[in-house]
């Protein structure tokens, strides 16, 4: 019962953690949105800049693609009772995990380029984007590592498969 419990809240943990990063990129491309329509640079906004427009796909590609994940997830876990949420839910918790602390880098990437020399500047118009560089790295340590997070989710897929299985 000790080790189910702490699995448990394993889960739980790593969730919120998980809704952390995503709200908190989600607060970040919103900056950088007001950002790019503020900024001229070479006589128009940064925003018309193909390259720009590229980087804010990549940022809201990776980040409602954490957040549609995130949903399934949270709908499970609202569903499901805490046995059933150990077994099916580990494995996918642990790799939403990893993937969400990867797109927080990219944005985080994405947001510095487009914000320039106030990224690395504390205080003024890019504080948020360089609080979120400082501490990027603390969800991919907090809860489990990265590596750690991708072996586990695919070690609980693998259980899944049966021993059977051919191509």
């Amino acid at each position: 019962y000790v080790l189910f419990s702490m699995i448990a809240n394993f889960n739980h943990e790593r969730w919120v953690i998980c809704v952390g990063i995503i709200r908190t990129a989600r607060a970040i491309l919103d900056d950088c949105l007001r950002w790019a329509h503020q900024r001229y640079v070479f006589n128009k906004r940064l925003i018309d800049q193909p390259v720009i427009r590229l980087k804010f796909a990549d940022m809201v590609a990776e980040i409602e693609t954490c957040y549609a994940w995130l949903e399934s997830i949270t709908y499970q876990m609202c569903n499901l009772n805490y046995k059933l949420q150990n077994i099916v839910l580990s494995g996918p918790i642990a790799l939403l995990k990893y993937i969400s602390t990867r797109m927080a880098y990219h944005v985080n990437d994405h947001a510095c380029q487009i914000f320039g020399g106030r990224a690395i500047t504390k205080g003024g118009m890019g504080a948020n984007i360089e609080r979120f560089q400082r501490a990027v790295k603390y969800p991919a340590i907090l809860g489990g590592s990265e590596e750690i997070m991708a072996d586990l989710g695919i070690r609980m897929a693998s259980k899944f498969m049966p021993p059977t299985a051919r191509l």
